[in-house]
């Protein structure tokens, strides 16, 4: 399988992207020897029309494009599964049948993401056959293909339920900025962290460099099943962090750390700054 070809090459002291390289091939070549790997992994992209701070943003225009046909053809480009978008909108599901996705309706209730895609799961999975589920936010249109497999990486390793991503801390000014979270973990390699703790504080103190945590995560099955049916708990509701809710309840979160941050739009400024990314001109 792709995660135990990552393990084992990084193991032996080979760079990430040689890695990366690698898992994706073994990941195609046992698709051509055994056929699609489809009930293996799905990749499920939350998306909504009702944001606060940028209404719609799921379908701004980026490129010629609405926002969540890119980050939909970012994670197909993955080449880890099948890709679906979860969403309760009418007009999110139309704009991902023009680029021929496929999207599932869902309830317009879910207090997250997480829910919405564990809805999405039981609709598209009923007979529970899919293991693993990577959920990609719908407003990370440059987020690197890449980078969502090395999210599978840590779950190799059975005692992990849940692996996410993070890089490192480059701008002074990310270090204390609230709206960058986070991750204090303990170094297992060079590009791998055990989660201890998430926050919006400078955390770590004292020498040493800081991690950005990039919100894409990649569940067994059931750990996002003991995970939607948690309640909130203290610490989350503090610090206004999901993840939060897994370590206090004991699940066990490791972080693959990747090279950058792709950009989140959840501004005016955010959608600008990708459209001149990703060639808009406009």
């Amino acid at each position: 399988m792709a995660v135990h070809t990552y393990r084992v090459c990084t193991a032996a002291g080979n760079s990430y992207k040689r890695c990366r390289r690698a898992a994706r091939r073994a990941f195609s070549e046992r698709r051509t020897a055994h056929g699609p790997v489809e009930n293996d992994v799905v990749i499920l992209i939350p998306a909504r029309l009702a944001a606060s701070r940028l209404p719609g943003k799921p379908l701004a225009d980026i490129a010629g494009r609405p926002m969540i046909a890119h980050v939909l053809a970012r994670a197909q480009e993955a080449k880890l599964g099948p890709v679906v978008v979860a969403t309760d909108s009418e007009e999110i599901r139309a704009a991902i049948d023009a680029v021929g996705g496929r999207a599932v309706m869902t309830s317009p209730d879910h207090p997250s993401g997480s829910d919405r895609i564990f809805e999405a799961l039981t609709r598209i999975d009923p007979a529970a056959r899919i293991r693993l589920v990577v959920n990609v936010q719908g407003d990370l249109p440059t987020l690197a293909p890449g980078d969502i497999a090395a999210a599978l990486a840590p779950l190799a390793d059975p005692a992990v339920d849940i692996a996410t991503l993070a890089a490192e801390i480059r701008d002074p000014a990310e270090r204390t900025n609230p709206n960058v979270v986070k991750v204090v973990g303990s170094p297992l390699s060079d590009r791998r962290l055990r989660a201890l703790y998430f926050t919006r504080a400078t955390a770590p103190a004292g020498e040493g460099p800081l991690y950005h945590h990039i919100g894409l995560y990649a569940y067994r099955r059931e750990a996002l099943a003991r995970f939607v049916a948690l309640p909130p708990s203290p610490l989350e509701r503090r610090e206004k962090l999901e993840q939060l809710r897994a370590l206090e309840a004991g699940m066990r979160i490791d972080v693959a750390i990747v090279d950058s941050v792709p950009l989140g739009v959840d501004t005016p400024e955010d959608l600008a700054a990708a459209r001149k990314i990703l060639g808009a001109g406009h």
